[in-house]
């Protein structure tokens, strides 16, 4: 898999690809959560491509304090061959390198292949709960 900077020719695929891996919400427009990570550390959007057909994404960012990970997506036809993975790597290669001392996640509760993924590459739960509030509705 090769694994580059998102352009914006891999909207409509990476879209798909949310949608394939049922990352989307209907409270979530994914076209407009695509304009916002391109508002705000481009650089940190990637996708892996294989192929020349986009099978995997993930979007990261750093505030100064902690880094995320969002929206990591491999394409069911191309699970369980490593790119979850070496996307992660990437991510966590470019965050490191920005002096991002700690990367966090959130994973719905109720998916435990995912949990068991993160587990096995080095995440655990932290004692926190997680908040949210909408301040710009889609």
């Amino acid at each position: 898999m090769l694994i580059r900077g998102f352009d914006e020719n891999d909207r409509d695929a990476v879209v798909r690809l949310w949608q394939r891996c049922e990352l989307t919400r209907p409270w979530n427009d994914p076209h407009r959560d695509i304009d916002r990570k391109l508002s705000v550390q481009p650089e940190l959007f990637l996708v892996g491509e294989a192929d020349g057909v986009v099978v995997a994404s993930v979007m990261a960012g750093y505030d100064g304090h902690r880094g995320w990970l969002n929206l990591l997506a491999v394409d069911p036809d191309h699970q369980r061959r490593g790119y979850a993975r070496e996307l992660v790597a990437a991510a966590e290669q470019r965050l490191t390198t920005l002096g991002c001392p700690k990367l966090n996640l959130q994973v719905r509760a109720t998916n435990h292949a995912v949990l068991a993924f993160y587990d096995s590459i080095g995440y655990r739960p932290d004692d926190v709960v997680s908040l949210g509030k909408r301040l710009i509705p889609d």
